[in-house]
C-alpha cells in the first residue's frame, strides 16, 4: 500500500497558481482544478468564451500551434486545449464555447 499524498504534495501547483494571481491580475479568473492524481498539475478552464482562453494562452506564451481544438456535445461546444509549464507546474488550459448557429451568432 502506498502512503497518501499529503497537502503539500501539492505545493508545486499551488505555487503556481499563486504566482499566477500576482502576475496577471488583470485576466479574467478561471474555473480551477487540482488533483492528487496529477501533483503537479493545475488546469485552468474558461467557459466564457474563447477570446478569455486566448488571452491567457498569449500571457503565458503558449504557441498557436501548440492548441488543439475539437467540437463537442454533437457539434454544439468548441473546445480548445493547449498545456505549458509554468513555475514547475504544468499548467493546462481549457477554454469551451457554444458554437454560433449557421447564420447568427451564439
Amino acid at each position: 500500500m502506498t502512503s497518501a499524498l499529503t497537502f503539500n504534495g501539492l505545493t508545486v501547483p499551488l505555487q503556481a497558481l499563486r504566482l499566477l494571481a500576482v502576475d496577471f491580475p488583470h485576466l479574467p479568473a478561471p474555473d480551477i482544478d487540482l488533483t492528487r492524481l496529477y501533483p503537479d498539475r493545475l488546469t485552468l478552464c474558461f467557459h466564457d468564451g474563447l477570446h478569455v482562453f486566448e488571452a491567457w494562452r498569449e500571457a503565458l506564451g503558449v504557441p498557436l500551434d501548440a492548441v488543439t481544438h475539437r467540437v463537442q456535445g454533437g457539434g454544439s461546444t468548441h473546445v480548445l486545449k493547449a498545456s505549458t509549464v509554468y513555475a514547475g507546474a504544468d499548467v493546462y488550459l481549457r477554454g469551451f464555447a457554444d458554437v454560433a448557429p449557421v447564420g447568427g451568432v451564439a
